[in-house]
């Protein structure tokens, strides 16, 4: 099997402040987009089916089943488009500049007509407050492209880490992905048992969909950008017995009992001699204490994320 050479990995720095009012219109965008898949694919477990994948170029909605067709929808970082095909062979394009959210909105709106598809979706944010309708959104009108790049660049080195994280667990586990309801990129992974209700109380957000998200016991890790470069985050639902007293990984990590999760600041793994390493062991601490004190079948869920390269250097007749 061929093997990826492997690079330097570059973590660039963004500052928050710098791009908090582009990062702010962009989320209510990625709503708008994320609102159309929801409509138009069923409900999955804990909402997988609502969210974005980083890709290549951006963050991709993936499949979405329309009037027999499919579509796909492209927020693209580089060359500052939202992108919509369908597997008619068509094509759109809608341009990613400084422009209110009310515009971007009327502009999609417009752009699907074009495409024989209709944007009937709940055209108002959620978990945000206050939570804007988006036809009426003029107070979000900022597009700094570098910035977003850089974000998108953020997320690129995130994935890789949190890709090899999630191929140490044989239990059930999330995809990698990126939920537009707070604008974070997640993984989470569960014990396999079912969880209490979940109390809810998100903003603009019914209980019931919270309830959905927390069906079953779990512990979470996901990168937000807030905080001064971005904000790695962890948390167990429901939070045994002295969890925020256990180890969090490196330093930097702490408890935040407003936030009721380990936090770790971006920086801290951007600036550290190996940046990869830095952001597995406060993925694996947090992991563990949320595991242990729930007493989580750790040698049946657990398992070596290096496994395919032990095959391939012990057995030489393995061909891929």
């Amino acid at each position: 099997m061929a093997r990826l050479t492997p690079a330097k990995a570059e973590w660039p720095a963004l500052r928050v402040d710098s791009w908090s009012e582009t990062r702010d219109t962009l989320h209510m965008w990625t709503q708008i987009v994320g609102k159309l898949k929801l409509a138009g694919t069923p409900l999955v477990n804990h909402w997988w089916n609502v969210t974005f994948a980083v890709n290549a170029r951006g963050l991709s909605t993936g499949a979405i089943p329309v009037d027999g067709r499919l579509l796909d929808v492209e927020f693209d970082f580089v060359d500052h488009e939202l992108v919509l095909r369908t597997s008619d062979a068509r094509r759109a394009s809608v341009a990613l500049r400084p422009r209110t959210v009310a515009d971007f909105f009327a502009e999609v709106g417009q752009v699907l007509g074009r495409l024989d598809i209709a944007l009937d979706i709940d055209a108002s944010p959620n978990e945000v407050d206050p939570a804007i309708p988006f036809a009426e959104d003029t107070t979000h009108r900022s597009y700094d492209g570098t910035a977003v790049t850089t974000f998108w660049r953020q997320l690129v080195q995130i994935e890789r880490v949190f890709q090899l994280w999630r191929a140490g667990f044989a239990g059930k586990t999330s995809p990698v992905h990126v939920f537009w309801g707070a604008l974070d990129l997640a993984c989470t992974r569960f014990s396999g048992r079912t969880a209490p209700l979940h109390p809810g109380g998100a903003p603009n957000c019914a209980d019931w969909v919270m309830e959905e998200g927390y069906s079953r016991e779990c512990a979470s890790a996901g990168f937000w950008p807030g905080g001064t470069e971005g904000m790695f985050y962890a948390y167990t639902y429901p939070a045994p017995d002295g969890y925020p007293d256990r180890p969090a990984g490196p330093d930097g990590a702490h408890w935040d009992p407003a936030l009721g999760e380990f936090v770790l600041p971006y920086e801290v793994v951007r600036e550290s001699a190996d940046p990869d390493a830095t952001l597995l062991h406060f993925l694996d601490t947090t992991y563990a204490a949320a595991a242990d004190l729930a007493n989580w079948d750790r040698p049946l869920l657990d398992i070596d994320p290096h496994r395919l390269d032990r095959h391939l250097h012990t057995d030489n007749t393995t061909t891929l």
